[in-house]
């Protein structure tokens, strides 16, 4: 009786039946987060709509920039450097406002939404497409900076620096817009609507990624953009844990 007692109520026993039981529940949480992701980029790969929107103004923006600089003849001066850090800056966000919407407004256009939340938790959607948004962006931000060194012929002093701003201020861009991204799903006018609510979400990251990209250009500057560094760390932390809480109410409301 004493022996049954002692199983039954053995706290080390209840913890070690736990924790293979958490840890499944974690495997298949991203298990369906990665078979969302594989799904939505093989969407996109074929119609390319996100893609196609995104590179287009980006090359588009880079080409203007190109020219208005050949012109204007910009010394490499401190403020130079902040305006060729704010070109890039302005053709990633409105690059990735163009293109990276349509990850939830594809589900409501083709009426998957109800399949898909019958398939996978809250949390596996939201990682899925967050995981698309970001790989969106990266390859955006590799083109968009190749384009403006080639083009507008800007120069990087601190390249491990500036791709680390450049990274960093990709993830701030994605942890915002996957999440507003979501919001607008069921909206009239979804594009309108998502600019203006990811313009007070996106300006504070963008003014500090400017700051720090500025900073890279010149030469040892690397030491100067930690500080920028550090706060869209901060910052995507945040919006991801944010999201997280959030998304499952927008989710299911």
């Amino acid at each position: 009786m004493a022996g049954h007692s002692s199983t039954e109520h053995d706290p080390g026993l209840t913890l070690t039946t736990q924790q293979p039981v958490a840890q499944q529940r974690i495997v298949d949480l991203l298990q369906a987060a990665w078979a969302v992701f594989v799904k939505d980029l093989r969407i996109e790969l074929r119609t390319r709509y996100a893609i196609n929107a995104m590179v287009l103004f980006a090359a588009c923006t880079a080409m203007m920039v190109s020219i208005g600089t050949t012109f204007i003849g910009l010394r490499r001066t401190e403020e130079a450097l902040l305006i060729q850090a704010s070109l890039l800056w302005i053709a990633l966000l409105f690059a990735a406002i163009s293109g990276l919407s349509r990850g939830f407004v594809h589900e409501e256009e083709t009426r998957t939404l109800a399949a898909l939340r019958l398939a996978a938790p809250a949390i596996a959607v939201y990682l899925g497409k967050f995981l698309l948004n970001l790989a969106l962006l990266a390859l955006l931000g590799v083109i968009t900076s190749l384009l403006f060194i080639v083009l507008v012929r800007v120069q990087v002093g601190s390249p491990l620096a500036f791709l680390g701003i450049l990274a960093a201020g990709g993830l701030s861009l994605a942890t915002s817009t996957t999440i507003l991204a979501a919001i607008i799903t069921r909206a009239s006018f979804k594009n309108a609507l998502f600019a203006v609510l990811a313009f007070p979400l996106l300006v504070p990251p963008l003014i500090i990624a400017i700051q720090g990209t500025a900073a890279t250009l010149a030469e040892g500057g690397g030491v100067l953009a930690l500080p920028a560094l550090q706060f869209l760390i901060a910052y995507s932390v945040a919006m991801f844990v944010a999201s997280l809480l959030l998304f499952r109410f927008v989710w299911e409301a």
